[in-house]
């Protein structure tokens, strides 16, 4: 079975960037959507931050990152990453990949002085 896995979370100031990828192990993403959740601290739900299709890179954001993410995928590497730019302490918690249901291990991104 395919597994997800993330990387690139960490540490920033506010204001700062980082970029996350999120891989699959084991086969590809094939033709499905894949789209960033995101956990903030204290909470059990998952919050929506950005998908693209597979097949024809459309993208969508959740409000709160318009402007600042971007999500994009790159075929030749079969990884998807998210672009974060300009984040304020309210982007803190773990963030997660996911394709046809299944879920990766997610990734801190915590933004703090």
């Amino acid at each position: 079975q395919v597994q997800l896995e993330e990387s690139g979370g960490g540490l920033v100031n506010p204001g700062g960037s980082l970029r996350l990828s999120c891989a699959p192990s084991g086969g590809t993403f094939g033709s499905y959507s894949i789209k960033w959740f995101r956990q903030p601290p204290g909470r059990k739900g998952r919050d929506f931050v950005a998908g693209i299709t597979w097949s024809g890179g459309t993208t969508h954001y959740a409000d709160a990152v318009k402007g600042r993410f971007t999500i994009s995928r790159n075929i030749a590497k079969n990884t998807v990453s998210l672009q974060m730019n300009s984040l304020v302490p309210e982007d803190t918690g773990v963030y997660y990949c996911t394709a046809n249901e299944v879920w990766g291990q997610g990734t801190q991104v915590t933004v703090s002085t």
